[in-house]
């Protein structure tokens, strides 16, 4: 099952170019490729799991207020749980924030 979690999420990622899934990397980096990403398609969507979800909302705030200047509003913020073991005991927050140009 590992192995054909990235296939997958390449896959999602062809669909819809303007997702970005939030990873462990520098926050200005992100927020650069965010940028980049707004710019080229007219919005973003941010994606991020567990430990990320604090690297999100800050990315979208750098977008927002200091990068675009207002020029950029947050559409919707979905927030949501999954369940990660087989058993259903552990739940693992999720976050998705949506950024578009006025």
């Amino acid at each position: 099952m590992g192995e054909t979690e990235p296939h997958i999420e390449t896959a999602k990622q062809a669909d819809q170019p303007y997702v970005f899934y939030v990873r462990n990397e520098p926050i200005m980096q992100a927020a650069f490729d965010v940028f980049m990403m707004i710019n080229k398609h007219g919005r973003g969507l941010l994606k991020a799991k567990g430990n990320t979800i604090p690297s999100a909302v800050a990315i979208a705030n750098i977008i927002v207020e200091k990068m675009l200047h207002n020029a950029v509003t947050i559409e919707h913020i979905t927030l949501d749980s999954e369940n990660t073991d087989a058993f259903g005991k552990r739940m693992l927050s999720t976050i998705e924030i949506s950024i578009i140009k006025n």
